[in-house]
């Protein structure tokens, strides 16, 4: 019996290599049996890729893709977001420590990712998009596509419920709602492995009645 299922799996593995095999040979006689003409054409092609590549890069920061820039209020708001399809928006507090953590990683991804728009918004200066989006809690980065809310990430428990996150691990989740361009593996987190720490983050709100200048967040009225 298990000399069979040992014969058997010899038997797959031989008709895959051969399929495999068969496959380079094609790819390698293509390319002989290619003229100059044909290779012009493809280098032609390709010219015109990475021409449109470089066209498509200027749009993008001419809108101001590639870094990470704030938007004084709600007027800006939606002038600033419907002319790029891609846009990840950080609502934010500036006595918010913890959204100062957002800061840091937001501005190292905005240049990787210029595909994308990376802004940020005061919630002392959005009232009507605070209340209509219901944000209740800081941090809390929104992601919008085509124009419409598509996914957000609300204060750090997504990110590992800690502090010291990672800026691949907050890549990752942005790239889990689409808004970025992602070349690794999304079904693996970043921190997968890691030993979870203690004391996870509690999330901070808005409604907090804290009045002082630490990471909680004061009553938002």
């Amino acid at each position: 019996m298990a000399d069979n299922i040992e014969a058997a799996i010899q038997k797959t593995v031989l008709k895959a290599t051969k399929v495999m095999e068969e496959q380079v040979d094609s790819e390698l006689q293509k390319l002989e049996e290619m003229t100059t003409d044909d290779l012009e054409e493809l280098r032609e092609k390709r010219r015109e890729q990475l021409k449109r590549q470089a066209q498509q890069k200027q749009e993008w920061l001419q809108k101001g893709h590639g870094q990470y820039s704030e938007i004084p209020g709600e007027k800006e708001f939606f002038a600033e977001t419907k002319d790029s399809p891609k846009v990840v928006c950080h609502f934010y507090r500036d006595s918010t420590f913890r959204c100062k953590i957002v800061d840091k990683h937001l501005a190292i991804l905005a240049p990787k990712h210029v595909e994308t728009k990376f802004v940020k918004i005061d919630v002392e200066k959005c009232h009507f998009l605070v209340q209509r989006l219901n944000i209740r809690v800081l941090p809390t980065i929104l992601f919008i596509k085509d124009s419409k809310f598509v996914d957000r990430i609300v204060g750090f428990d997504e990110l590992g419920g800690q502090d010291d996150f990672s800026t691949e691990m907050l890549e990752w989740r942005i790239a889990k709602s689409g808004a970025i361009n992602y070349s690794g593996d999304l079904s693996i987190r970043p921190d997968a492995g890691q030993k979870a720490k203690s004391n996870p983050l509690v999330s901070r709100t808005i409604r907090s009645r804290a009045r002082d200048n630490s990471d909680s967040d004061d009553d938002y009225d």
